[in-house]
């Protein structure tokens, strides 16, 4: 076969198969449209959105539900920091919560957390155990059903805002490496997995910074531990470089998604991530669960998510 004909047959098999990758999708969505199935992915709101801009009146839980609901949101997504900050969380105040959700037909179906184990400091790292359990027993008590964790990080950058500007990477602490850390944070998530499963909660490791950083961080630590009760909250704006092939390593193992948007331009940085790919994606590794909006954007939240809602229910939906 002469040089020409080569590229001129495998350039028509690749076409052919990108033929048939769409139509089989294509068939998988009609059979979605006729069989009764719902078609379309919930959106959910994280309060996040509306907490990070520090808005004193924003910073209500029950008036970040109350907003979710009147913009048309399937479901919410707590900060657990939010909360902290402004309820005394006794179970009268989670169940209040709880309640308020519930008369509006919004589950509460996430809730983002905080800890550290990235320290050679075995004392600070039970604290930080302790902690988790004590947050994976809330969503229990709030009928939450996944919980976003991180690994920590080092703690060797200024502020945030440092961090940010190096794009989320840090050096380690004098006389470490990020090999001495792995075995500190596995350790850390094995000890508390007993507690998710007894309280039936999911805890969602996601692709942040730390560990976290690169797709092959958050797979060493979910491959590690090798539970069904550890598995991945995917962050569509996480990854600054190639993300799209990063997210892909990361889909299969998906049991949230949290997807972010930056009407008004980032406060540290946006990323112009093509949703319906995304959602094309998540469909072919079989994702059903809720897509979270965290909206990152400098423009005003009161014409901000409801654009992003409206542009996440249009990538995610099937009909």
């Amino acid at each position: 076969m002469n040089r020409r004909r080569f590229l001129s047959t495998t350039a028509g098999a690749v076409m052919s198969g990108g033929v048939v990758l769409a139509a089989e999708e294509s068939s998988r969505d009609e059979q979605a449209r006729t069989s009764g199935a719902r078609q379309s992915t919930p959106i959910a709101l994280s309060t996040y959105s509306l907490w990070r801009f520090h808005n004193e009146p924003l910073r209500d839980i029950h008036r970040c539900i109350d907003i979710a609901s009147d913009m048309g949101f399937d479901g919410v997504e707590l900060l657990l920091y939010q909360i902290e900050q402004n309820t005394l969380l006794s179970n009268a105040a989670m169940q209040q919560i709880k309640r308020h959700a519930f008369r509006l037909g919004l589950p509460l179906c996430g809730m983002s957390t905080h800890q550290g184990f990235v320290t050679p400091d075995r004392e600070a790292r039970q604290r930080n155990i302790d902690l988790t359990i004590g947050q994976i027993e809330t969503c229990y008590q709030l009928g939450i059903p996944t919980m976003r964790v991180n690994t920590g990080r080092w703690g060797t950058s200024r502020n945030f805002d440092e961090l940010m500007k190096n794009r989320g990477i840090e050096p380690p602490l004098a006389g470490y490496t990020d090999e001495d850390a792995f075995p500190w944070v596995i350790d850390s998530f094995e000890r508390c997995l007993p507690t998710a499963e007894k309280c039936g909660v999911v805890l969602g490791l996601e692709n942040h910074w730390g560990l976290g950083l690169t797709p092959e961080g958050v797979l060493r630590i979910v491959d590690a531990v090798d539970s069904p009760w550890l598995q991945v909250t995917l962050d569509t704006g996480n990854f600054l470089e190639n993300p799209y092939d990063k997210l892909e390593q990361l889909a299969p193992h998906a049991a949230f998604v949290q997807a972010k948007t930056y009407y008004g331009g980032g406060q540290w940085y946006e990323i112009d991530i093509d949703y319906t790919r995304v959602a094309a994606m998540l469909r072919r590794h079989n994702y059903r669960g809720c897509i979270s909006l965290e909206f990152e954007g400098m423009e005003d939240y009161r014409t901000a998510i409801p654009k992003s809602l409206s542009l996440l229910r249009q990538a995610f939906s099937i009909s």
